[in-house]
C-alpha cells in the first residue's frame, strides 16, 4: 500500500529510471492503485513471490537492478495472531531470500521498510533507533526478525542496507482491514465502527505522501548500515479517531449520537497502548511530515467514497476482530 504511492512518485518524478514493481498480488493488493503510471515507459510490473528463491535469483540476473525498496510483507496484526507461521514465512524467509539475492547481484542500496511496532508498546519512553526491540505480536516479531537478517548483511559483508521504522500510514490505496479505511468504509455504509477493547490505545498516523517523501529522502541521504525512525507528533486514541470520523462523515457533534456509531468489540490477545518514536535522525536528513491531519483525513474520506470496491472481497475486511480464516 505505501509502496504503491512510492512507485507512482518514482515513475512520475524519475523518467530516466526504470521502476520495476514486483508484487505477489495477495488479497490486499489492487493494481488500480497503479493505474496512473501503468502505461508509462519507465514502469514495469512483474507478478511474483519473494518466497521463491529461483524466481528471485532469475529476476536479479535478467533485470539490471541498482536499488531495492523492500515493502513486501504480511502486515495485518489481527491476522498475525491466527496465522503466525505464514507471517514468519513471508516476512522473515521472504526477506532473507530477497536480501541474499540482492547481495549476490551487487545492488547499490537495499532499503527495508520495517515498523514502529518492533519496539513494543510504551506509555512514556520515547523510542530512538538504538532502543531495544521488544515486539509483542507475531507481525511485529516477524518484522524484527527480518531486520536482524537484513542488518547481518551489513555487519558481515558491508552490504549497503538501510532500515526504516515508520508510524502507521494512512491515505488512499489502503485495503480496508486497517483502522482508518475500515472505520471510514463502515460509516459510509451506515455501519458502526468496531473498536477493540477500551479504545484507549493511541496511534501515530502519517499521511501517505509524507511517507513517500521520507523514502525518497532515505534513498538519497540514508547512510548504509543505519536505521531511521519515520514518525509524527500527531497521535490519537482509537476511540477519538472514531469520533472524528463520525463527526466528518455523519456531520454530528452530539456525544450521544457519536456513541450510537461506536461498537466496542473483543480486544486483540495483546494490544500495545502506544508507540512514541523520536525521529530526530530523519529530521537531520531534511525530512519532516507536512500534511496536516485535517487535510489528509478529508482526502482519504473522499477517496474511499469512490474506490471501496477496488479489491476483491473488500466486505470481508470490515468484519471485527477476530478473523480466524484468511481471506
Amino acid at each position: 500500500y505505501s509502496a504503491s504511492h512510492v512507485v507512482v512518485s518514482l515513475v512520475k518524478n524519475y523518467p530516466n529510471y526504470l521502476i520495476i514493481n514486483l508484487d505477489k498480488l495477495d488479497y490486499c493488493a489492487s493494481l488500480k492503485n497503479l493505474e496512473t503510471v501503468s502505461e508509462k515507459e519507465n514502469y514495469k510490473f512483474i507478478q511474483g513471490d519473494i518466497c521463491e528463491p529461483d524466481f528471485i535469483k532469475q529476476l536479479f540476473e535478467t533485470e539490471k537492478i541498482d536499488i531495492v525498496l523492500h515493502f513486501a510483507a504480511q502486515t495485518h496484526v489481527d491476522l498475525s495472531f491466527w496465522h503466525a507461521l505464514e507471517f514468519t514465512y513471508v516476512n522473515v524467509y521472504g526477506t532473507n531470500v530477497l536480501v541474499a539475492a540482492a547481495h549476490e547481484a551487487n545492488v547499490e542500496k537495499f532499503v527495508y521498510a520495517s515498523t514502529d511496532e518492533v519496539y513494543g508498546g510504551s506509555t512514556d519512553e520515547e523510542f530512538d533507533e538504538s532502543s531495544p526491540k521488544r515486539p509483542t505480536n507475531p507481525y511485529a516479531s516477524s518484522k524484527a526478525a527480518a531486520e536482524c537478517f537484513v542488518q547481518s548483511y551489513w555487519e558481515r559483508y558491508q552490504f549497503p542496507v538501510v532500515i526504516t521504522r515508520s508510524s502507521n500510514v494512512y491515505g488512499p490505496h489502503q485495503y480496508p482491514e486497517k483502522v482508518i479505511p475500515k472505520f471510514i468504509s463502515l460509516l459510509q455504509q451506515n455501519r458502526k465502527c468496531c473498536i477493540h477493547g477500551s479504545g484507549l490505545q493511541r496511534r501515530h498516523f502519517l499521511y501517505a505522501t509524507d511517507v513517500v517523501e521520507a523514502f525518497l529522502t532515505v534513498l538519497k541521504e540514508g547512510k548504509p548500515g543505519e536505521i531511521y525512525n519515520i514518525g509524527t507528533n500527531f497521535e490519537v486514541s482509537i476511540a477519538q479517531l472514531a469520533k472524528e470520523l463520525i463527526h466528518l462523515i455523519k456531520k454530528t457533534s452530539s456525544e450521544s449520537e457519536m456513541e450510537h456509531w461506536m461498537d466496542y468489540v473483543k480486544d486483540r490477545p495483546t494490544n500495545d497502548l502506544r508507540y512514541p518514536m523520536n525521529s530526530e535522525k530523519m529530521h537531520n536528513l531534511g525530512w519532516r511530515p507536512k500534511v496536516p491531519w485535517k487535510e489528509g483525513i478529508k482526502k482519504t474520506i473522499e477517496w474511499y467514497k469512490e474506490n471501496f470496491h477496488n479489491w476483491k472481497n473488500t466486505e470481508k475486511a470490515l468484519e471485527p476482530f477476530p478473523v480466524t480464516e484468511p481471506f
